[in-house]
C-alpha cells in the first residue's frame, strides 16, 4: 500500500503515467471508443467514469503548461461548437487540479482518432456519457 496515491488508480495506470514524458499525452476515453484500435499502451479501467479518473490522474499528472491547450475533446457531430454536458465536469477538474483555467481544444473526430493513435497510451473507462473522451498532455514539474 502507498499514501496519497488515489486508490481508483490501478498499478498498471500508475506505471503507464509514470512512464510518460513532457508533452507525452494520454488518452482516457468513454466506453463507445474504439480503445483497442488506437491504443498504443491500453490500460483498461471498466466500471469508472472519466470524470472520477481524470480527477484521481490530474493529482498526479502535470498538464504541460508551454501549450496553449494541454486537453483536447472530441468535437460533437450532432451540434458542432457546442459542449457536451460532461465537458463542464472536465474543465472544473482540470481547473482546479492546476489552479488556473485550463484551455480545452475541440478536435474533429477522425482527427481525434488519428491523434489518438500517437498518444502514450489510453485508459478505458465504462463513461456512458456522448463525447466523452479526453486528451491530456503532460507537463513539467518545477524545481522548488
Amino acid at each position: 500500500m502507498l499514501k496519497r496515491i488515489p486508490p481508483i488508480l490501478s498499478p498498471e495506470l500508475l506505471h503507464l503515467i509514470a512512464q510518460m514524458g513532457h508533452g507525452d499525452e494520454l488518452v482516457i476515453a468513454d466506453a463507445n471508443f474504439p480503445a483497442v484500435t488506437c491504443a498504443q499502451r491500453l490500460v483498461r479501467a471498466d466500471g469508472h467514469g472519466v470524470p472520477v479518473i481524470l480527477e484521481a490522474i490530474l493529482q498526479l499528472f502535470p498538464l504541460d503548461s508551454f501549450v496553449e491547450a494541454p486537453a483536447a475533446v472530441m468535437r460533437r457531430l450532432d451540434k458542432p461548437g457546442d459542449p457536451a454536458p460532461i465537458w463542464a465536469d472536465y474543465q472544473r477538474i482540470l481547473d482546479s487540479a492546476e489552479g488556473r483555467h485550463i484551455a480545452m481544444e475541440q478536435v474533429e473526430r477522425f482527427a481525434f482518432y488519428e491523434r489518438a493513435k500517437t498518444t502514450f497510451g489510453v485508459v478505458a473507462t465504462g463513461e456512458g456519457a456522448l463525447y466523452g473522451n479526453i486528451i491530456i498532455k503532460k507537463g513539467i514539474i518545477p524545481p522548488s
